[in-house]
C-alpha cells in the first residue's frame, strides 16, 4: 500500500535512509548516530507547513520504500510557465520488496502531487539502473540544465 508518510513513519524513514546510503558506499557514521540525527529533521519535514513531501509503501505493517518530493519556489515570472519545481530524492525500496511496482506506486503519487501543487517540471539524479523506471514516467535528459558540484569528496 503507497501512502503519504508522517511524523510516526519518522523512525522508519531514516533507517530506510540509512539502508539506501549504506548501499551506495560506506558509511561515515553508525547507523545509531545517523538515526539521532535524521530522525528530527525527517519530523520536521512531514510537517503540513513544509515544502517536503514523502510517500511510503507498506507491506505488512512496515515501511518498505520511501520517495521524498520537495518543491522548490521559483521567482515569480510574466509568462505562461508554473512558478514550482520540484526535486524527487531518497527513492529506495527494500530489496525483499522490490520488483513489485513498488517504486512505480511511489513515482506516480509524486508526480500527481507536483501537478496538485502546480508544478513546472521535477528533477532528480537517477541511479544507472533506475533510468529506464523513471523514463517509463517521462523523465529525460534535459538540454538546458547544467550542475557545479561544489563538494570536493563527490565521486562523478
Amino acid at each position: 500500500m503507497i501512502r503519504p508518510a508522517n511524523i510516526q513513519d519518522a523512525a522508519a524513514l531514516a533507517d530506510l535512509r540509512y539502508a539506501f546510503r549504506a548501499e551506495m558506499r560506506q558509511p561515515l557514521e553508525s547507523r545509531d548516530q545517523f538515526l539521532v540525527r535524521c530522525v528530527p529533521w525527517m519530523e520536521s519535514r512531514l510537517v503540513s507547513n513544509s515544502t517536503w513531501f514523502c510517500w511510503v509503501a507498506e507491506e505488512g505493517g512496515a515501511v518498505v520504500a520511501s520517495l521524498w518530493l520537495s518543491l522548490i519556489e521559483k521567482i515569480p515570472n510574466p509568462g505562461p510557465e508554473l512558478e514550482w519545481h520540484a526535486y524527487i530524492t531518497s527513492v529506495y525500496v527494500h530489496p525483499a520488496s522490490r520488483g513489485r511496482a513498488v517504486a512505480r506506486g511511489m513515482i506516480e503519487a509524486a508526480l500527481a502531487s507536483g501537478r496538485k501543487h502546480g508544478v513546472d517540471s521535477v528533477i532528480l539524479w537517477p541511479s544507472e539502473l533506475s533510468r529506464p523506471l523513471y523514463a517509463r514516467h517521462g523523465f529525460r535528459q534535459p538540454g538546458d540544465m547544467l550542475e557545479a558540484v561544489l563538494d570536493p569528496g563527490r565521486e562523478g
